[in-house]
């Protein structure tokens, strides 16, 4: 039987092999996601920007840093936790995902949850958010009434908790997301002690 990180890799060559949307004509690399194989704790963005197009990997950018710290506040490093992304390639522009981009794509972190079975799920932003919600069966409404709370789940037939977070790319842009989001990540670590998962 294939080992978690051989079904991983197997999704990954996929994604990189990907036509099934337009936006492999407009790509460098396609950003499958990356990390622990057996992490307890997942996250999940939106969409490659720049820099991630550029590297082929997930947060490398100015956002990446940043989240970087935000991990350190848990305890964690990036190679305990499995990030990635909703969309797999960058869409032109930086623009948000269309929804027939992300009915698409999303298979693919379907199958990565799956794989990993995580017993929290931290939603980066509105369109992660909305996403991991729809699998949960939750009504979405806004990030900012959802951030900063924790919703015990079941995903793909997976108990699991989803916390919401504004994106890291947002805080860089705005002194009062990056207070939030910050004090979301102290949050974070509270609970995940809690359930002794960090």
């Amino acid at each position: 039987m294939a080992t978690k990180a051989e079904l991983l890799k197997t999704i990954a060559e996929e994604v990189t092999a990907c036509r099934k949307c337009h936006l492999w004509k407009t790509r460098k690399n396609a950003v499958p996601g990356e990390g622990n194989p057996n992490a307890l704790v997942m996250f999940v963005g939106e969409a490659p920007g720049y820099w991630e197009d550029v590297k082929g990997k997930p947060f490398v950018g100015a956002a990446g840093k940043f989240l970087e710290s935000l991990l350190a506040i848990v305890g964690f490093l990036r190679e305990d936790i499995f990030i990635c992304n909703v969309l797999k390639c960058r869409p032109p522009g930086n623009r948000d995902p269309s929804p027939q981009e992300i009915q698409t794509c999303t298979p693919y972190l379907d199958r990565q949850i799956a794989v990993i079975k995580p017993k929290v799920i931290v939603t980066l932003g509105s369109h992660s958010s909305a996403y991991i919600f729809s699998k949960a069966g939750l009504e979405f409404k806004s990030i900012t009434q959802t951030r900063g709370n924790f919703y015990d789940v079941a995903i793909l037939g997976e108990k699991t908790m989803v916390f919401p977070t504004f994106h890291p790319a947002a805080a860089l842009y705005s002194a009062k997301y990056k207070e939030q989001i910050t004090d979301d990540f102290k949050l974070l670590k509270q609970k995940l002690a809690e359930r002794g998962i960090a």
